[in-house]
């Protein structure tokens, strides 16, 4: 086994400028961008590479391909994160953003099964095993820059960007399934409207590879870097920190999902209008924006522990309401209300959540342990909770089955929230 000594680079400047904070959170915001736009065209996305006869199978099939990108995303994790941890976060960040371009551009391009036969899912497996790779390995270097460059009064307003930016990007891609589906017919949707979508988000690539290399590096600051192997040090003595990292990051993943699955819910299970259905995109990511950032502001003054505790509990409490709701009344109001509820309760905690990790695990082992932590825990619930409901709903016929399943996963965040110590302001 082997030591890593790093050299200690020039301090990095006590504030962000705006483009830095765009450019760490790009990587995430372009995951969620193709995330969204992915489940809003899930069904004509099935139709194009999964042709069946029966329509369940095909949407079936296509969130499990959407599941398959998160098998690769633990390898990203590991590979990614070590260059992050020894190379710096840079360097790892134009990497993963890189890859991520080419899994987001291959399945834009990729011809339907009319055209190309089997080859079709082939290809379109193969570039969501790129995407996963590549999202697996964003995560620990972007949210470790983020933390590390941030004066360390505001550290959870500007970390908890990393999380607005999922929401940002859920906003767009929702407002894009809504212009699309309002300008196009059916027909041309499926057949190459989706296609746009993602196109549209293809065009941000060059101009974040550009932004990117202007970054400056925060992995060595003042401080020289302990000698300190890393996986010794993450399997060893940041065990309860990764063992609790887990299961908050279960239980705002499984969130995030449902939330991002709530408008094929409305289409396949409350049969509610496709416009009004990818308007739900647009609550999530609005609500989402607004209070992931105040949920960090609030944990740079009260603390980690409080910020996150306080909206879970809530959030506990109204789910099982807000959906009986929703299935009583299967109206577009009702659809937006319930999912602008859940969205600011979730996003609030979420703000506090990954800066929490992030300032609980040292510097020379921060991108590989954040990064495999979110990358594990997202592959195993994340990828499997929107196929997993599908299964649910159709196989058990109960409309509430999302619910029963978030207050479960709630009830596990809490109980980390309950056990973790508080990190704020910790140095890093």
């Amino acid at each position: 086994m082997t030591t890593t000594t790093q050299t200690p680079l020039p301090a990095v400047p006590r504030t962000i400028p705006a483009r830095h904070v765009a450019a760490a959170v790009m990587g995430n915001a372009l995951e969620f961008y193709d995330f969204t736009v992915y489940t809003v065209f899930a069904v004509d996305i099935g139709e194009a590479f999964f042709p069946t006869q029966a329509p369940f199978v095909g949407l079936f099939l296509s969130l499990m391909t959407f599941f398959i990108g998160f098998v690769t995303r633990p390898v990203g994790a590991l590979v990614i994160g070590r260059i992050g941890d020894r190379h710096g976060r840079k360097p790892a960040m134009l990497l993963s953003f890189g890859l991520m371009g080419l899994g987001l551009v291959g399945l834009a391009a990729t011809p339907p099964y009319a055209r190309i036969g089997l080859a079709a899912p082939i290809l379109v497996v193969a570039f969501r095993l790129i995407q996963g790779f590549a999202l697996g390995g964003e995560v620990g270097p972007a949210t470790a820059f983020l933390v590390e460059a941030a004066p360390p009064r505001s550290r959870g307003l500007y970390g908890s960007w990393q999380s607005a930016s999922q929401s940002v990007s859920s906003l767009v891609g929702g407002l894009v399934g809504v212009v699309l589906t309002a300008q196009l017919s059916h027909a041309a949707v499926a057949a190459y409207g989706w296609r746009v979508a993602f196109w549209l988000g293809a065009l941000v690539l060059p101009f974040g590879l550009i932004i990117r290399r202007s970054l400056p590096e925060t992995l060595h600051g003042e401080e020289p870097a302990s000698p300190v192997h890393p996986d010794r040090a993450v399997l060893g003595a940041h065990a309860k920190v990764l063992g609790l990292g887990v299961m908050l990051i279960m239980c705002f993943t499984t969130s995030t999902y449902v939330r991002l699955f709530m408008t094929t819910y409305a289409l396949t299970s409350l049969h509610i209008a496709a416009g009004a259905a990818y308007g739900a995109s647009v609550v999530n990511g609005a609500a989402g924006l607004v209070f992931t950032l105040l949920g960090g502001a609030l944990s740079d003054r009260f603390g980690r522990r409080p910020a996150m505790m306080w909206p879970l509990g809530l959030y506990l409490l109204v789910t099982y309401p807000a959906f009986f709701m929703l299935v009583r009344n299967h109206d577009p109001i009702t659809l937006w209300t319930v999912t602008g509820l859940v969205s600011a309760l979730s996003s609030m905690s979420t703000g506090a959540a990954l800066i929490w990790l992030t300032e609980g695990l040292r510097k020379e082992v921060r991108s590989l342990g954040m990064g495999a932590v979110y990358a594990v825990t997202v592959a195993v619930f994340g990828g499997a909770t929107q196929p997993l409901l599908a299964w649910l709903i159709h196989a058990s016929g109960e409309p509430l089955a999302p619910a029963y399943f978030l207050m479960v996963t709630t009830a596990v965040g809490l109980l980390a929230m309950a056990l973790l110590d508080e990190t704020a302001p910790a140095k890093v």
